[in-house]
């Protein structure tokens, strides 16, 4: 085929830019370093994420604290903080109690009235604001019984943990001697703890229009008769959570100085969105917001930090595996791995504070922590399905 009149056949040379270049690259990586090549392998998704695969993910966590061998934690939070609350059991580990069941109940019994799930009675704490609100009545500051007590028929429920009991108080007074029970075994939790964990849940919220006091849930969904011009609807943005966790700080630390902090976000969507949203777009901003703010404050306080166990289940890697069919609840695989990463990145070098007790029989914990599997989360949250009528 002949070449058009006018039109050069011949290709150009591109051999002499390609060496320059080359030369370039080869001499800027020995004249000068970035911060990019010193990183890791875990810095990089590639040998991070991709290669390693979900089995072989490592080094999510470390914790910057050495603690003693015998450290106690403190365990408070939404739905998911109860997992932490039972690996640490499992694993004979010292997960403090501050407020046990009466002698003579039975762990179902006890567990059906809300003993032994979290550190003290305080159910499920969804909020910043709520943990706030508790921290500081157990420090003695507020009125404990200005908190509403709702009546449900002729029984009466606590607005700050409004299924406690299962079938309500018998009375005002029951409700509010309960009240004052659990806030003193929230001090004691705290005061004995080296590390308070707690999981943050929810962005969305109700308030008393009257107090401005955070309730535990809507009122008329778990108790109690809702009153728009009574009670108002809040989704907490970051620099509000902000303040309640940083209020929440200084609230442990006046009962216990040498206490730290230990932040995590569940990774369990939102039952249900009184925000306008869909559920899943209120979801992903709740929990966004969530996990930014306790970045930050642990970025901004050495005696603060963050566990991911809401990426370890959410991340890409895990592509929902770990959610149940209903894609909220998540699997035993899933709390294991998480729990696997907790154990893992926790320093408990220290000396313990006494001789440790020996350790119990492989095949006891192994079943602890099949039972624990298996054992059914106290999730109020979750009551909200029953208002869906589809």
């Amino acid at each position: 085929m002949k070449a058009e009149k006018g039109v050069s056949t011949q290709q150009p040379d591109f051999r002499p830019i390609i060496a320059r270049i080359v030369d370039n690259l080869d001499r800027m990586s020995t004249s000068s370093q970035n911060p990019y090549q010193s990183l890791p392998p875990t810095a990089y998704w590639r040998t991070g994420v991709a290669e390693p695969g979900l089995e072989g993910l490592k080094g999510l966590w470390a914790s910057p604290w050495q603690l003693p061998a015998d450290a106690r934690f403190a365990t408070f939070g939404s739905c998911f903080a109860q997992h932490i609350s039972r690996a640490l059991r499992a694993r004979e580990m010292g997960w403090v109690d501050g407020e046990p069941a009466p002698s003579g109940a039975t762990p179902k019994i006890a567990a059906h009235f809300g003993y032994g799930v979290f550190s003290a009675r305080t159910a499920n704490i969804y909020s910043a604001a709520q943990f706030r609100l508790l921290l500081a009545l157990a420090c003695g500051q507020g009125d404990p019984d200005q908190p509403e007590v709702w009546q449900d028929g002729p029984r009466f429920r606590d607005s700050l943990r409004p299924m406690i009991e299962p079938d309500g108080f018998v009375s005002v007074a029951e409700a509010l001697a309960s009240r004052r029970s659990m806030l003193r075994g929230l001090a004691r939790a705290v005061r004995q703890a080296d590390v308070v964990v707690f999981t943050l849940g929810l962005t969305e919220g109700w308030e008393s229009v009257e107090t401005g006091l955070p309730y535990a849930a809507c009122p008329g969904t778990q108790g109690g008769a809702f009153d728009a011009a009574r009670h108002r609807f809040v989704n907490y943005r970051a620099a509000g959570i902000r303040a309640d966790l940083e209020a929440s700080l200084q609230h442990i630390r006046l009962l216990n100085p040498e206490a730290r902090l230990l932040l995590t976000v569940s990774p369990v969507p939102l039952t249900a969105s009184a925000s306008g949203q869909h559920v899943l777009v209120a979801t992903m901003r709740s929990k966004s917001v969530l996990r930014g703010v306790a970045g930050e404050l642990a970025e901004d306080d050495a005696r603060v930090d963050y566990f991911p166990s809401y990426e370890i289940i959410t991340g890409a890697p895990t592509a929902s595996r770990f959610f149940e069919e209903n894609l909220r609840s998540v699997r035993p695989e899933g709390v294991a791995m998480v729990m696997g990463h907790f154990f893992a990145g926790l320093d408990l070098s220290g000396p313990a504070r006494a001789p440790l007790a020996d350790n119990a029989a492989e095949a006891r914990r192994a079943a602890a922590r099949a039972a624990m599997a298996h054992e059914e989360l106290a999730c109020e949250e979750a009551m909200l399905e029953a208002y869906n009528a589809a």
